[in-house]
Formats: C-alpha cells, sequence, structure tokens
C-alpha cells in the first residue's frame, strides 16, 4: 500500500513538471499577453484537481490544451476574460448535463477523418499564432525548438519541454541582450529581426486563487454566450474521451465515459471559477502519469498540488521567461499534434475520407473548430450512407420455390415476380431498392420478401408507400411478405397516417396461394 501511494506521489511530482510549460505557453496563447501564465497555471490546477477526483479515467491528467486553448482564444479575444470565465463555467455545465444524460459513448462515433482533419488544424492554428513572436526573435525560438529536440533524443531524467524551458530563458538571459536589434536582410522580406526585443512573462502574484462568481443570472448575457460554452464543452468532451480511449489502450482498463464528461464538467466549473483556463484531457500528460507509475485520481491530484506550490514558492522566477521560448514550446507542440499517419496513408486511403480530413483541416483553420466538426460528420454520414446504401441492401428475384410443385412453380412464374430483400431499408438505400423493382419486372402481380430486413426508416416506409402506389397505378398488384414485426408495425402506421392502395402484408405460403388464386381467376376471364 505505501509502495503504491510512493509511486501515485512519484508519477504526480513528474507530470507538474511537465505540465508547467504547457500551462504557461497555453496560457499566454490564450489571452495573448504574459499575463495569460498565471491563467493557464490556475487552469492546470484546478481542473486537472476536480476532473481527477470526479472523472471516470484512472491516471488521467486534465488542463489546458491545445483544442481548448484555440477555441478559448476566440472566446477572450470576443468578450474579454471575465466573460470567458463565466463560458469556461457554463461549458462545464453543459458538460455535466451532457454526463448525466448518458450521452459521453457517443463520441466514438466521430469518424476518424473528422478528428484527424481538426487535430491537423488546430495544430496549424498554434503554429501559426506564433508567427509574430517568430518575427520579432526568430533566433531564440529557434534555438529552444533545438533544445526540445535535442533533450527529447538526449536527457531522460526531464521533460523536453521544460528543458527548453530553461534553456530559452538562460539564453535570454544571458546571451540575447547583447544581439538585440540584430538583423538581415532577405529578398523579397527586406529587413527581417533575426534576434529583436526580448519580451519577458513578469512576476506572478504568490498568492491564493479568489473565487469569481459568475454573473449568471442575466438571460440575454447567458444566450449571447451559450454558442461559446457549447463549442468547449463539446470540443472538451471529444479530447477528453478520446484521451480516455488512449489510457484504455495502456493500462487494459475501462473508463466510464458518463463519469468523465461530469468530472471534466466540475473541473472546468472550478477553473472558471478561480479564474483559470478551461482544460480537457491531455493525452500526453496522462501518458507520462501512467508510465512513471500513475494508476489512481491521487496522481492527477498530487500534479495539481504541486502546480499550486510552485506558483506559491516561485512565482518570481516567470519575470525571466520569455515570451519567445514558450512560442518554441508551442511550435514544436504543433508540430507533434500533427496526424502524419493520415498525410502518408493518403495513395491507400479511401478518397472520400482523404476528402473530408482536408476539408474539415481548412474548415477549422479558415472558419470555425465546431462549424468543421459538423460538416465533416455530415459530410461522412452522407458518404457513408451512399456506400452502405450500394453495397448493404441486395434484392435478388426468386425464380424457384421449392416448397411448391413444378406446375404451381410454372404459374407463379408466369404471372408475378418476387423479389427478397436484405439489409436496412433507410434513406441511402431507397433508390437502390425502388429501381431495383421498378426496372426489372412486368408482371401483375409483385411479391416483396421483406424477411431478411430488420430496420427500416422513415425515408424506407415512405419509399415502400410510393413503390406500392406507383406499381398500382400501372395495374400491377403488390404484397408483402414475412415481414419482421417491428418492420411490419412501421409499415401500417404510415399506411394508417397516409393510405395509398391496398396494403397487402401476408406470410410467404399465403401470398403464393394468392398469386395462384388470381392467375387462375385471369385465367378464367381469357377464356369467357
Amino acid at each position: 500500500m505505501l509502495n503504491r501511494i510512493y509511486r501515485e506521489f512519484l508519477a504526480g511530482i513528474t507530470v507538474a513538471v511537465v505540465a508547467l510549460p504547457l500551462a504557461l505557453a497555453f496560457g499566454v496563447a490564450a489571452t495573448g499577453t504574459p499575463e495569460g501564465a498565471l491563467f493557464g497555471l490556475y487552469g492546470a490546477i484546478f481542473a486537472g484537481f476536480f476532473a481527477a477526483l470526479f472523472g471516470g479515467t484512472k491516471g488521467q491528467v486534465t488542463g489546458p490544451t491545445g483544442p481548448i486553448t484555440v477555441v478559448a482564444t476566440g472566446v477572450i479575444a470576443k468578450f474579454g476574460i471575465e466573460l470567458a470565465l463565466v463560458v469556461f463555467i457554463m461549458a462545464g455545465i453543459i458538460q455535466i448535463a451532457l454526463g448525466l444524460l448518458r450521452l459521453g459513448s457517443y463520441v466514438k462515433y466521430i469518424p476518424h477523418p473528422v478528428v484527424s482533419g481538426f487535430m491537423n488544424g488546430i495544430a496549424l492554428i498554434i503554429i501559426l499564432g506564433q508567427l509574430q513572436h517568430v518575427q520579432d526573435n526568430i533566433l531564440l525560438v529557434a534555438l529552444t525548438m533545438a533544445i526540445i529536440y535535442l533533450s527529447d533524443k538526449w536527457i531522460k531524467f526531464m521533460p523536453s519541454s521544460l528543458v527548453g524551458l530553461i534553456g530559452g530563458t538562460i539564453l535570454a538571459v544571458a546571451i540575447f541582450p547583447s544581439l538585440e536589434g540584430f538583423a538581415v536582410s532577405v529578398p523579397l522580406l527586406h529587413q527581417f529581426f533575426v534576434s529583436g526585443s526580448i519580451n519577458f512573462i513578469g512576476s506572478i502574484p504568490q498568492a491564493l486563487p479568489s473565487l469569481h462568481f459568475p454573473p449568471l443570472t442575466d438571460p440575454g448575457l447567458i444566450l449571447t454566450l451559450l454558442p461559446s460554452a457549447v463549442s468547449i464543452a463539446l470540443l472538451g468532451a471529444i479530447d477528453s474521451l478520446l484521451t480516455s480511449v488512449v489510457m484504455d489502450n495502456i493500462t487494459g482498463t475501462r473508463h466510464d465515459s458518463n463519469k468523465e464528461l461530469v468530472g471534466q464538467g466540475i473541473g472546468n466549473i472550478a477553473s472558471g471559477l478561480f479564474g483559470g483556463l478551461a482544460g480537457a484531457g491531455a493525452t500526453v500528460r496522462s501518458v507520462v502519469n501512467i508510465r512513471n507509475g500513475g494508476r489512481t485520481a491521487l496522481s492527477a491530484c498530487i500534479h495539481s498540488v504541486v502546480l499550486l506550490i510552485l506558483v506559491l514558492s516561485f512565482g518570481n522566477a516567470t519575470a525571466y521567461i520569455p515570451m519567445a521560448a514558450l512560442a518554441g514550446i508551442l511550435i514544436v507542440t504543433g508540430i507533434s499534434m500533427f496526424d502524419r499517419n493520415s498525410f502518408k496513408t493518403i495513395p491507400t486511403t479511401p478518397k472520400s475520407d482523404v476528402f473530408v480530413m482536408l476539408l474539415t483541416m481548412v474548415i477549422t483553420v479558415a472558419v470555425d473548430l465546431m462549424v468543421a466538426v459538423g460538416i465533416g460528420i455530415a459530410i461522412s454520414a452522407l458518404l457513408f450512407a451512399k456506400e452502405y446504401g450500394d453495397r448493404g441492401v441486395k434484392v435478388t428475384k426468386l425464380d424457384n420455390i421449392s416448397s411448391l410443385n413444378g406446375e404451381d412453380i410454372k404459374t407463379i412464374n408466369e404471372n408475378a415476380s418476387i423479389f427478397a430483400i436484405e439489409g436496412p431499408i433507410y434513406f441511402g438505400s431507397t433508390d437502390r431498392i425502388i429501381d431495383s423493382i421498378i426496372n426489372s419486372t412486368d408482371k401483375q402481380i409483385i411479391v416483396l420478401r421483406l424477411d431478411g430486413v430488420q430496420y427500416i426508416d422513415g425515408s424506407g416506409m415512405m419509399a415502400l408507400h410510393n413503390l406500392l402506389e406507383q406499381l398500382s397505378s400501372r395495374g400491377k398488384k403488390v404484397i408483402f411478405s414475412n415481414i419482421d414485426g417491428t418492420v411490419e408495425q412501421r409499415i401500417k402506421n404510415i399506411d394508417a397516417v397516409e393510405p395509398k392502395q391496398e396494403l397487402r402484408i401476408l406470410p410467404h405460403k399465403e401470398a403464393y396461394n394468392y398469386i395462384l388464386e388470381h392467375s387462375r381467376a385471369l385465367a378464367c376471364e381469357t377464356k369467357n
């Protein structure tokens, strides 16, 4: 037991070291000012602590992430920090509602090309957001990135992002003051600063944060902020539950998606109340936690406590951290977020998936993240419906009926066409079914055997009724045979609301008897 607790403490301390530079960088990126460093730290502290305490994924670490930061940046730019905190609290409330309504399991139905596309788009946004710092001091940004990449290969006892933060800070304080203003002339770009002025974060308050009670009594304000809150809530849910799946694969356990959403919601409410950035399940920090022995909420809670201790004890140290170093960390983070496999596998991936991925990525960068996700899911659903409608439904014309004698079979084949339909009848398959039947028979009686149909939606029901009307208008008689109970009831329900021609639903033996009797009656009429 003591050994388990020791490992949890050790993992929590390690994750805090990993989270520190990322929290600083995401906070500054979200606000666009050095003061945002504390904003990001409070997000890691409070969202991280309460999401771990109430969440449903063992060992998962919550804090500011790239996707959340991108959306939060737009919210802060539009409404300011004070109202952004209200948005984070509202987002938390929405996430709790999603969890209580047990909607967490639906995230798994988001297609991979959509997830890949919006993650690639977010990565681009993060990188493009640092261009101002690159323009001001490209040398310090580049050196920070180089330190991160080299330390990732050669230094194993310390997170590479922290090594980059320390290295960039030392360079900014010790060497770069003598290089300030150094510029070169580059064709087309004219004068380009290699080492311009250096901006530092500055000291952060070494005090416990105070509660911010939001003005949630104004209905007009709530309606204004609601779209932004929904965006952060849904994005945070997607981000967190995707991380939960990664954690399941590593630990061999199963997370509780609905409980995780409730925990994320409580965490974001707490973060907003204490003046922090919204958060979500962070994959890298969670993996670091697991690999260092963290298996419970204890390690993630300890990570938050350690960050709070660092804020209270070493707040003045941030005065020497350069903004360019944080830009370097964010650019590396953005590069690591790219789904490289989505580009490597383009030659072998279905064109429809490539189209969805690229479209989602472009819309994420050019328009809006949630718009991109919505359009990506809608197009994926339509493409799937078309593909499944073409391949998932089989319409077969039956010629041999083993249960009847030869003379009866001959009579039925001369006067009727029997079609067996297998697969779901829904909006994506109706055209194929109708075309297969109408264009392949001139017989007077048509039997549709539906024993292979287990599902029919509203479009499918209307399609069958329209098919009945078209065939009846040509003087043909239609029989529905061997229908599943649920499918039969749905067809009867729509017929009761919008009656067409006579609705005949018979077991297949009775359907054959009807054909034989009708055929004999026609034969008698012809003789007379």
